[in-house]
């Protein structure tokens, strides 16, 4: 069913074949990456844009950055090529009110990794892309499925905007105990432990891992109040030991080859020392199939509950879908996505 998207015309194609100027929003990492690509297609940038609070006097990649409203009166029309990402209501409105001025097309590059997905991506992986599909669990994780996939090869946001859900309804989906032993990986400020409290009344222990140092410490501010948890500064890995680490970029903290040397455990090991966990998150900036690997044992004879993300690298949505599977075919395997401009807080729940 995925394979009519191969005549599709893809979000690089449409930035190429504009009519308009092509104004790149955005002046972050994802912008870096989405310059590099249209760079390497030769397709032509004709302006930086970044939101009005972001302006400022400074350049990115040559250009100096401006205003939309700078620019449509420069311009008039012209075509804009999306390269950030955002959770918040009013950045989601402020992008679907852009779009009904000019044309918004998101191109697909991945927070980590080198593979971008594109056509080209598509037909090599394309037999293990429906067979994820046909593992998982519901109508409506299909659909989202399917809807993930058309928006990383067109760059239409119409297609994450249709398949949003809010996050009670995956925790529906977990159905959290007031006595679960949770695994939060990836806790940054501790967040998601107030998230997992928000479902819950009460619980037996929460073990909360964060490897980089900063947000380790407001985590520990953070969770002084609670009882029966354990909170660790180290990276989750498949192996326990040391591994370069990259710190001090907030959520964008990530194991790289040149960081400085962290701790790293895996999960069978975690499990064995704080006791068997029910629930597991983990939204472990691109180690989520690390995470796996060394998760195996855990999963094949305690099936905890799982909240894993799938938007890191672009083969995430269908190969942790796959690889949970042949860990334990048992698990019902959900996806769902919930708001974000891309398609970013794409998360897998497993029961």
């Amino acid at each position: 069913m995925f394979s009519k998207l191969l005549n599709t015309e893809s979000s690089w194609e449409k930035l190429k074949n504009s009519a308009l100027p092509v104004v790149v929003y955005g002046t972050g990492n994802g912008a870096d990456r989405v310059f590099d690509e249209l760079e390497r297609l030769n397709i032509k940038i004709s302006a930086v844009a970044a939101s009005d609070g972001f302006v400022r006097k400074r350049c990115f990649h040559g250009f100096e950055v401006k205003s939309i409203s700078t620019l449509e009166n420069e311009f008039g029309d012209f075509t804009v090529a999306l390269a950030f990402a955002s959770p918040l209501q009013s950045v989601i409105e402020n992008i679907k009110a852009l779009s009904t001025r000019h044309s918004v097309i998101m191109p697909s590059v991945p927070v980590y990794g080198d593979s971008i997905f594109n056509k080209d991506f598509l037909k090599s992986h394309l037999s293990e892309i429906e067979n994820a599909y046909d593992l998982l669990a519901d109508e409506k994780s299909k659909a989202v499925f399917e809807s993930i996939i058309n928006f990383q090869i067109t760059g239409e946001l119409s297609y994450t905007f249709e398949c949003e859900s809010d996050k009670s309804e995956a925790f529906s989906i977990l159905e959290l105990t007031d006595n679960e032993n949770y695994l939060d990986l990836g806790a940054y400020r501790g967040d998601t432990v107030d998230e997992f409290l928000s479902y819950v009344n009460g619980y037996s222990h929460i073990t909360a891992a964060e490897p980089d140092k900063k947000a380790f410490r407001k985590l520990t501010e953070n969770c002084e109040r609670l009882h029966n948890i354990s909170l660790l500064n180290l990276a989750v890995w498949d192996k326990c030991g040391d591994i370069p680490f990259g710190g001090g970029k907030g959520r964008g903290s990530a194991v790289l080859d040149d960081g400085e040397t962290i701790s790293c455990a895996d999960v069978d090991t975690l499990n064995q020392k704080y006791g068997i966990f029910t629930y597991i998150k983990a939204d472990v900036e691109g180690a989520e199939k690390e995470f796996l690997d060394g998760a195996e044992k855990t999963l094949k004879e305690y099936k905890p509950k799982l909240n894993i993300a799938a938007y890191h690298r672009s083969e995430d949505i269908f190969y942790l879908v796959k690889r949970i599977h042949e860990i334990n075919g048992e698990y019902k395997i959900y996806l769902r996505h919930h708001p974000h401009i891309s398609f970013w807080d794409t998360n897998l729940y497993c029961i």
